[in-house]
């Protein structure tokens, strides 16, 4: 009698690398392959909005921030695209300009949608513990708001929320000066 083989076997970036490009986005979870829905319009503004002023912070305290789509390889079998990365200044090293990036950022903002919410919250925070980003954000462009995970050992944990024209409060980047209410549309 022969072994119980897996239905579907695991995905590796390489193999992700190879498939013929069809216009979709894929993350992949220990293998699990994932397509990321195609963004609305209010999520693109909230995004360019956020390029806009992390574009600005880094460029007066120095560091480098990208945007999706961007795949990051955290091993070779989990592959996350956040909406937007930032890398600190003393970590830009690690950076190759014409390679795939193989370290977790500093800092990774996820916009939340109802095709993307769950995993966000979920399956990609418990990632991005697991590959030690110091900071991962939660904007929903709803109910403007902007909730702030810290890596605390080994967990991400919420440690602050701002609203409206509150101010988000990074301590990755105490200097920052953004309102989730600046992030929307007039």
């Amino acid at each position: 009698m022969a072994g119980v083989k897996a239905a579907q076997e695991r995905v590796s970036y390489a193999d992700l690398e190879r498939w013929p490009e069809d216009g979709r986005r894929y993350e992949l979870y220990n293998g699990e392959v994932f397509e990321i829905p195609s963004p609305i319009l209010l999520h693109q503004f909230v995004l360019g909005r956020l390029h806009l002023v992390l574009s600005a912070y880094v460029q007066a305290h120095g560091g480098s921030v990208f945007v999706a789509p961007l795949d990051i390889v955290l091993t070779d079998y989990d592959v996350v695209q956040p909406d937007v990365l930032l890398f600190m200044p003393e970590r830009e090293h690690l950076l190759d300009m014409r390679k795939v990036t193989r370290h977790a950022p500093d800092l990774a903002i996820e916009i939340l949608s109802p095709g993307t919410s769950r995993n966000d919250r979920g399956r990609k925070l418990r990632m991005f513990e697991r590959h030690r980003v110091r900071e991962y954000w939660l904007v929903e462009p709803d109910r403007p708001s902007v909730e702030v995970y810290q890596l605390s050992e080994t967990r991400l944990v919420l440690t602050s929320t701002a609203t409206d024209g509150e101010q988000v409060e990074s301590p990755l980047l105490p200097a920052l000066d953004l309102q989730p209410s600046g992030l929307l549309p007039a």
